[in-house]
């Protein structure tokens, strides 16, 4: 809720008026029934009302006087739910916590009726409950009841309550006997066995009441214990629980908003690791347990990056390879009105800062992180179409219809929209509040909410299609109401074989769905219950994989799910049509292992500890495809140094950034040896580097180039320009720095030895260029240079240009075409149409695939229809063996929150506007949830670019619904440049007899943008391969970042189909944002010579 803290900010005002005001006890009632909403008849989910089930429950929270949102921060968070079996009858209870009232047992009767527990001592007696999770802390069998509590306004009477079972349908409240009465403000607890002695321990979630505006952004600041704050491990030492948080290694600082904790093995080593969700500064935790009763917070090295406002989390395996995903909610609104309206982004700046404090990169938006493997993740939440869902609260990783695969299932609402941006305007202005109150009479913070909207929105139910993306069914599923929900939980409460779902409201009553896959779909299931031995009578941290027909599928026996919530202690496994599965494989916490062979589906299986036998972990180990020899092949190497640089500052309406495209790799035989040599090259301030191929690799030749250090080299050719043997050098300039002239094309002459000097007697070009690629013909060259940008002018297109070059004089055969083509990034010469001489083959950002066929010299211009993108690279190769040229073509990729098709394309309309000399590029896209397209730009970046129209946009209210064509009069959309991209996808250009079609490559190859591109046959297989990276950090605040490729190989199979290789078989493994790849013959073998920003080039070789 970090967008949040503007609104606390401003409330500060209003608290400073009424500390003195007279107190009064009375609250708004502010009951509210379930919105209506009209599922299909053939709904999967069927919501029972309160005379159904008997469950009445409902989590009435008002804003009294004294006690409301402006001093109770967490006031709207709402309460948490548990399900499990409290008095052993084969029927799974309902517990639910409330705010400010009594918490509630229900006892399950069957059949989905339900009675309240007679037993008041379980309402609780401390104030403000949170998270509550069932699990048997004595070990005698029977399922205990713990509850967190967060306090009161004074932050007092907030001790955790343990209600151990009695074993009678009674509780008796015990967590000071235990140990466990923690007076932080607490919002979960999960129990589990981290240190292997066979008994459970706890790890208690602390939220904080510390200021969010007051943390200092310092990396030491999360090493400071705090006693009311900070999270707590306790180990059960003989039914005592021990703080041993420090002993440990874990973090216990007042930084430490958590509202988010899960228990699953992430690394595959058979020991529980805990993963955190952070409010506010702080990022989430991930800690890997060492296996020595401590952990190590490895999420920095593991994740690219997280959400910035992280709430809820879960971890199952979605993609059914036994390793499971991790994914956490944010705030991030999927229409435009609630984007523009309600949501403010970090500065660019800002996030930077705290990237360098350890803090990560965070960004507003739900994030999916899929496991590689061994707990390596890369986030996906764009690629599946997950990561806008408003302000989130749980999230449920579960089979929704038992089809074999776990969707997605996702609590919103906040009663009151406390970010509605105008409602803080209003209550900034001091004159506002003197206002109310005079016409008023009183002070009273109730007056004010007016202003405030409330919106209940339909919670998100994803489906999960298989191919790492998911899709919203809600409205299908039954599950669309639009509501206040918090806390969740699903688990299977009629004993039918699929799973049920419970949801916990604020100020509507909760929610039970039945679900009705056991009538609607002829899908199968296999439940599993656990016998885990003395101490662990429930088996907490069994893991269930089940084998069938080549398939697999696999759960843990973890109870944390969501928010504040919590399921029963077993688990339940949807198998799809299969009938009858070859083996389950169950692996208990210690180490021991059972397998059953032949499973039965449809029945619930119980499994018992004391029939496993024991089996030594060993991590698996795969021979890798690719092995990385830099150690060995470079000497005296030195890294790329990008120069710092952001294009926000002069064009605040750019989306990514130019300023990271250098560090581009060129090869030839610069001396004559019979060995290609490379050429590093590198940014403003930075030499570019030329690496000398001797007999024992590669060696830098340091300061050839340092009196052109000022350029930033960005693309360039060898060519042996004066025919005299050797391979003279062009390099272009790219970038978009608004203050340097337009830089010159540097041709340098070859003296024979790869020693190089300026050329003379050559072509007076300049620009910011983004390919230069020459094609020698005969006695002929052509030389083509293609126009990235206009320095500080983003989105006007610049000239190209195609040379050729005969007898050592130059000419300008640039067809009319290349005058305006298009902001050009690559580009390559092919025969595409088998004639017997090179084409040329153009991409570029927002250009369309572009063909220049060669007839005899005169090259005619062709563009690809259906293909405008924003590409980054071409490679050619013939990927299918059929004897033509194929391409594989590099784009944005899929995993962004912009999505681009011919139906739905984006759009940049460019001029300038104010007449400042400085054109503005008004992008324009489609929010997930709207059919029109609206300007990108929140109202603060669009106003301060062009600061006239703040008189014209005087409301973010106002704003929210203005497309670009209400934005700007008729008058001033005359001239408008506009460009279109209608794909994003990285792609294959299959060449069918001259006949181009473009397809999308497989989901793992859109999970970034990507610049660099080898085809090879890596395996030996006979079939082209393809190894593809990128990544571009510098983006637009909204865009989040660009960071999770670490290199992606995808196998052929000879029949157009690619597979994704894991980076643990193939073996290149690049973090970063990784710029180009070439392939270079070094001792006889082929190597593959790679580089990214700020880092030296890297070798790479067949293993």
């Amino acid at each position: 809720m970090r967008q949040s803290q503007r609104f606390y900010w401003c409330l500060l005002v209003l608290c400073s008026i009424w500390a003195c005001a007279p107190s009064d006890k009375e609250a708004t009632s502010v009951n509210q029934p379930i919105p209506n909403f009209e599922p299909p008849q053939d709904a999967l989910f069927e919501l029972l009302d309160s005379t159904q089930s008997g469950i009445d429950f409902l989590n009435q929270v008002t804003d009294g006087k004294d006690f409301n949102v402006i001093n109770y921060r967490n006031y709207y968070n709402g309460g948490g739910v548990a399900v499990g079996d409290v008095n052993n009858d084969g029927l799974l209870d309902v517990f639910f916590t409330s705010n400010l009232n009594a918490n509630r047992l229900y006892l399950n009767k069957g059949s989905l009726r339900f009675e309240l527990a007679d037993d008041a001592v379980v309402a609780g007696s401390r104030a403000w409950s949170t998270g509550v999770t069932m699990a048997d802390v004595n070990a005698d069998g029977w399922l205990d009841i713990y509850v967190c509590n967060s306090g009161d306004i004074a932050g007092d009477d907030r001790e955790n309550e343990l209600f151990i079972n009695n074993q009678d349908g009674t509780f008796t409240e015990q967590a000071e006997n235990f140990g466990l009465n923690d007076l932080g403000f607490s919002t979960h607890a999960a129990f589990f066995d981290y240190d292997g002695d066979g008994d459970l321990d706890c790890y208690v979630l602390n939220n904080s009441f510390k200021d969010p505006s007051r943390i200092r952004i310092s990396k030491d600041t999360r090493n400071q214990p705090d006693e009311l704050g900070g999270d707590k491990l306790y180990r059960n030492e003989d039914g005592q629980f021990v703080n041993v948080t420090q002993q440990a290694g874990l973090y216990s600082s007042a930084i430490g908003f958590g509202l988010g904790v899960v228990i699953a093995d992430v690394n595959q080593d058979l020991l529980p690791d805990i993963f955190v969700s952070n409010d506010f500064w702080e990022r989430d935790y991930l800690y890997l347990n060492q296996g020595d009763g401590t952990f190590s917070e490895d999420l920095r090295t593991r994740t690219a990056m997280i959400s910035g406002s992280s709430m809820g989390a879960d971890i199952a395996d979605l993609t059914n390879d036994g390793a499971p995903e991790v994914f956490t909610t944010d705030m991030l609104p999927a229409d435009n009105y609630r984007l523009k309206a309600m949501t403010v982004f970090d500065p660019f700046h800002f996030r930077d800062l705290k990237a360098r404090e350890e803090y990560h990169h965070q960004y507003t938006q739900n994030t999916l992180h899929l496991n590689k493997g061994m707990g390596e993740f890369v986030e996906i939440s764009g690629l599946a179409g997950v990561s806008a869902t408003d302000w989130s609260w749980g999230s449920l990783l579960f089979d929704f219809e038992n089809d074999g695969y776990k969707d997605i299932y996702v609590s919103n609402g906040i009663y009151h929209d406390i970010t509605y941006l105008d409602f803080v305007d209003f209550i900034a202005d001091r004159e506002n509040i003197d206002r109310i109150v005079k016409e008023k009479g009183r002070v009273d913070f109730r007056d004010f909410l007016a202003h405030l909207p409330s919106t209940p929105i339909a919670n998100y139910a994803f489906e999960n299609q298989q191919n790492l993306r998911m899709k919203n069914k809600a409205h299908a599923l039954g599950l669309a109401y639009p509501s206040f929900s918090n806390g969740a939980t699903y688990a299977d409460l009629d004993n039918d074989g699929d799973l049920d779902l419970l949801v916990n409201n604020v100020n509507m009553p909760a929610m039970l769905f039945k679900n009705r896959t056991d009538t609607l779909r002829d899908h199968n299931y296999v439940k599993f219950m656990f016998s885990g031995g003395a101490s662990n009578p429930f088996g907490i941290g069994a893991k269930v994989t089940l084998y069938a027909g080549g398939k697999l599928f696999s759960a843990q026996n973890f109870t944390n799910r969501g928010f504040q919530s919590s399921t029963a202690p077993e688990v339940v496994i949807g198998v799809g049509s299969i009938t009858q599965l070859d083996s389950a494989v169950i692996e208990w916490p210690d180490g021991s292992v059972q397998v059953l062979n032949q499973i039965e589906t449809n029945r619930t299986h119980q499994v018992n500890r004391a029939d496993a036998s024991k089996k030594a972990f060993s991590a698996v180990s795969t021979e890798s495809v690719i092995v990385e020899v830099s150690d060995q092949l470079l000497r005296r190497k030195q890294s790329h140094r990008e120069n710092p640089y952001s294009d926000f500052d002069f064009q605040r309406l750019m989306v990514k950034t130019m300023a990271t495209e250098s560090s581009r790799i060129l090869t030839a035989d610069v001396n004559g040896d019979g060995r290609d040599d490379v050429l590093h090259l590198s940014s403003n301030g930075d030499e570019d580097k030329l690496y000398i191929h001797g007999k024992k690799g590669l060696s830098l030749i340091p300061g050839l180039f340092s009196a052109d250090k000022e350029f930033e080299s960005t693309c360039g050719a060898f060519l042996d320009i004066d025919r005299d043997g050797d391979q003279d050098l062009i390099i272009g300039s790219g970038g978009n720095h608004h203050d340097h002239p337009s830089p010159p094309v540097r041709f340098y002459e070859n003296q024979g030895i790869g020693n190089f000097s300026p050329k003379g007697n050559v072509p007076d070009l300049s620009g910011s260029f983004g390919a230069i690629k020459a094609h020698e013909s005969g006695e002929e060259s052509f030389v083509f240079f293609g126009g990235r940008a206009i320095q500080g002018q983003y989105g006007k297109v610049p000239r190209s240009y195609l040379l050729k070059i005969s007898g050592g004089a130059w000419t300008d055969v640039s067809p009319a075409y290349l005058a305006n083509c298009g902001m050009v990034t690559d580009a390559t010469w092919a025969d595409v149409d088998s004639d017997g001489d090179a084409d040329l083959v153009v991409v570029g950002e927002w250009m369309a695939v572009t063909i220049l066929e060669n007839n005899e010299g005169k090259f005619d211009p062709m563009t690809l229809p259906g293909t405008r993108g924003w590409w980054n690279a071409i490679v050619p190769a013939d990927l299918d063996g059929d004897g033509d040229t194929d391409f594989v073509l590099g784009n944005w990729g899929e995993n962004t929150v912009l999505k681009a098709s011919a139906e739905r394309p984006l759009k940049l309309h460019v001029k300038d506007f104010d007449n400042n000399s400085q054109v503005d590029p008004i992008l324009t896209a489609y929010a997930p949830k709207d059919s029109v397209d609206y300007p990108f730009a929140t109202k603060a970046d669009l106003t301060r670019q062009l600061p006239y129209l703040k008189k014209r946009i005087l409301k973010y209210d106002q704003y929210a619904r203005m497309t670009f064509e209400t934005l700007f009069t008729d008058k001033e959309k005359l001239g408008v440049l506009s460009h279109q991209a209608e794909t994003l996808s990285n792609s294959v250009l299959w060449n069918n007899d001259g006949v181009l079609s473009l397809e999308p490559l497989p989901a793992m190859a859109q999970i970034s943008p990507v610049y660099a591109i080898v085809v090879d046959d890596f395996d030996a297989d006979g079939y082209q391969d393809i190894w593809m990276a990128g990544n571009l950090h510098d983006l637009a605040p909204q865009l989040g970042r660009q960071g999770a490729s670490k290199g992606v190989m995808l196998r052929g199979n000879g029949a157009r189909g690619f597979n994704y290789v894991k980076e643990a078989e193939s073996g290149f493994y690049l973090s970063g944002e990784v710029r180009d790849a070439e392939k270079l013959e070094i001792q006889g073998e082929v190597h593959y010579v790679v580089s990214a920003v700020d880092q030296p080039i890297r070798i790479f070789k067949k293993n």
